[in-house]
């Protein structure tokens, strides 16, 4: 007995909560290629290469044009009247106080990515050879405008989108925090089917792909570090495979052990650190010449934005490589953080308004990442210009290395390098095990307990993979797996685009949505034969009915009255489509209609399939709805008795008469005008 309950309690252990129809697909496709790329390194990169020039060749409009919409949807919902709407119920308050979620929000745009590109980006614009053609002025500009276009308000509109459609449908549809749940306009509850599980398995791999980009960048740039201090004696691949083996554990160890607030801790005076590494620089260096490019260049990003979202350089040959190794590129690395980001970026906005979380998590990150970009990047390009003649710009093939040698030109070189190495093994910490956790939730359907032994797997995966693909082609077999395991997710974030705009119409005509006019005078006393109409879905037969008994001698009653006190007034009956209606004719001014008619509204499926409603048999209902011929939309008139429906005409002449008695309208309801 105690052998079988130790096999049966080994087994439990290894217990998992992965969705199969999500985890097979993907580890299909990761362990595939990790292993086509381990056995066949040379040929497997022959094909990821052309795929890569397809994509950011052939496909580039796509990219430009994705990036585009995402930005003009938030641009409209965020000045729109929808702006007003929160993230949850309406009455729904902030979780975090505006100053610590602005602060999370500021630790969102921080990463290994502004380490390894703040000197390297505006560098490598800067020394392009088409850009060589232009003056000294016009290098730095393009150099900067480039570099804040690939890590602004662009490239936060594809981490809003995402956040604020998770956002939006968890917090307000109270539906998972998935991304499946952004598709539950389009497919209802079908979400929780095929294609939302198609939904999530793009979404993981992207993911996948993205980070495992972004942990290959942190791991060659600390082994950069780490040789330049001279703790490292060079930076061969087994040098690498120590460093990913070395942080990795440390992630893993984060991850299952359950340490939030050492992680949080750790990423604060990550923060910190960092800030303080780019005032020293700025207090340093030319800081007059930082501080003036700063506001130049912020003035020229927003003088050339609308160019710049829609430019694909057709016409600029000479810079259609630079644009698809870079700009191409990076749309792509945003798409594939995009899940990530997004969720957490969702996680901490609930009860904020739609308008106040565009604007913040457009605005807020990327006036840092400007700031950032500009002290590390235009020092660099001024110091490789004014001191060490060129030494830097000839380095731009090596970024990894750039950000130690342009410290080693400053003041205590030592201390920033050894701080910069910090800050990054730091963020490659807690990068890695916010990854850990965001797949493993994606992997499992938002499972709320997984066993530890997930966390490891995903870790392990994150590490293997990065360090197969480094040692295949470096940086650049990185960068094409980004490329394309980005253009489904992309697909995927335009659908929810659509969708997002759906709902939001919806729930704006939800709280719209009034009393029947029918329904506005009833009192408690016929309230048993209310209740029953009101259980009960007409048919055809019911609204012919309607108009026999209640229409038509309710309008031939006001004809007779309105005729008695010498308005001329006809009652036309049609056939098809059926209706009747009252008719006033005037000759100076427009005539005065009252018309009911038959319509035909579907009835949701929810309602349907519901046991405790209205129990119904058709998919259809048919109602009378009034119509005034005026450009009005009629309205639900199957609630009044004769009494009713003949006040409810009265209602509509007298607002007539009220209307054209005004001289400020003589305009409007002049015949001679229509």
């Amino acid at each position: 007995m105690t052998e079988v309950a130790n096999k049966k309690s080994f087994f439990n252990h290894f217990k998992s909560t992965f969705s199969p129809n999500i985890i097979i697909p993907c580890l299909i496709i990761i362990i595939g290629l990790s292993l086509l790329c381990g056995f066949f390194p040379q040929k497997t990169n022959l094909y990821l290469g052309g795929l890569k020039h397809f994509f950011t060749h052939d496909l580039s409009w796509f990219y430009v044009m994705s990036v585009g919409i995402f930005f003009f949807v938030l641009l409209y919902l965020a000045f729109s009247k929808f702006g007003k709407m929160k993230l949850g119920t309406n009455d729904s308050h902030p979780d975090y106080s505006f100053f610590s979620w602005v602060s999370m929000l500021f630790s969102a745009g921080m990463g290994i990515g502004l380490m390894f590109f703040g000197v390297a980006e505006p560098l490598s614009h800067y020394m392009y050879p088409a850009a060589q053609a232009l003056g000294d002025p016009e290098r730095v500009q393009f150099a900067q405008v480039y570099t804040f276009l690939h890590w602004g308000i662009h490239g936060w509109a594809i981490y809003a989108i995402v956040g604020l459609a998770l956002a939006y449908f968890s917090y307000r549809y109270r539906l998972p925090l998935s991304i499946r749940s952004t598709l539950y306009p389009l497919l209802k509850q079908r979400i929780h089917g095929p294609i939302g599980d198609m939904a999530d398995i793009f979404a993981l791999c992207s993911t996948f792909f993205g980070l495992t980009t972004t942990l290959g960048f942190g791991v060659v740039q600390l082994n950069a570090g780490l040789v330049d201090l001279g703790i490292l004696p060079n930076t061969d691949f087994k040098y690498q495979v120590m460093l990913v083996c070395f942080v990795m554990f440390i992630a893993i160890l984060s991850a299952i052990s359950g340490i939030g607030k050492g992680v949080k801790i750790l990423s604060q005076i990550n923060i910190v650190s960092a800030v303080l590494l780019m005032l020293f620089i700025l207090i340093v260096g030319p800081t007059g010449y930082v501080v003036g490019t700063f506001f130049e260049g912020l003035g020229l990003y927003f003088q050339k934005f609308f160019f710049l979202t829609f430019d694909t350089h057709t016409y600029e040959p000479e810079f259609k490589e630079w644009f698809s190794d870079w700009t191409v590129w990076y749309w792509a690395w945003w798409i594939s953080w995009s899940p990530y980001v997004g969720l957490f970026i969702a996680r901490i906005s609930k009860g904020r308004t739609i308008r106040e979380y565009i604007i913040a998590v457009l605005f807020i990150p990327s006036i840092f990442v400007f700031l950032w970009m500009t002290i590390f990047g235009n020092s660099a390009i001024w110091l490789d210009e004014h001191v060490v003649n060129g030494a830097l710009g000839a380095m731009v093939n090596k970024p990894e290395h750039l950000l130690f040698k342009f410290l080693e030109v400053l003041p205590g070189s030592v201390i920033t390098s050894s701080l910069s190495i910090l800050i990054l093994c730091i963020f490659f910490v807690t990068s890695a095990d916010s990854a850990i956790y965001v797949m493993n939730d994606i992997s499992t359907k938002n499972s709320a307990s997984s066993p530890k032994w997930q966390k490891v797997f995903w870790g392990v995966m994150l590490g293997g993979l990065a360090l197969i693909l480094l040692n295949m082609g470096g940086l650049s077999s990185l960068q094409t797996m980004t490329i394309l395991s980005s253009i489904p997710f992309a697909i995927v974030m335009l659908v929810f685009c659509f969708c997002l705009i759906k709902a939001i119409n919806l729930d704006a005509s939800y709280f719209k949505k009034e009393y029947s006019p029918s329904t506005v005078n009833w009192s408690g006393k016929y309230w048993k034969k209310q209740l029953e109409r009101i259980l009960t879905y007409g048919e055809r037969n019911d609204v012919r009915r309607f108009l026999q008994v209640i229409a038509r001698p309710a309008l031939q009653d006001l004809v007779e009255e309105l005729e008695e006190n010498g308005i001329e007034a006809k009652l036309r009956v049609r056939k098809k489509p059926l209706s009747i209606e009252l008719v006033i004719e005037h000759e100076k001014m427009k005539n005065f209609y009252y018309g009911v008619k038959m319509k035909k509204r579907m009835i949701s499926d929810t309602l349907l399939k519901e046991e405790n409603a209205p129990q119904v048999e058709s998919s259809a209902e048919y109602i009378p709805i009034s119509f005034f011929k005026d450009g009005r939309i009629g309205y639900d008139i199957q609630y009044f008795n004769k009494e009713g429906l003949i006040s409810d005409v009265l209602k509509q002449y007298e607002r007539f008469i009220s209307f054209s008695s005004d001289r400020r309208n003589d305009l409007f309801i002049s015949e001679q005008t229509h």
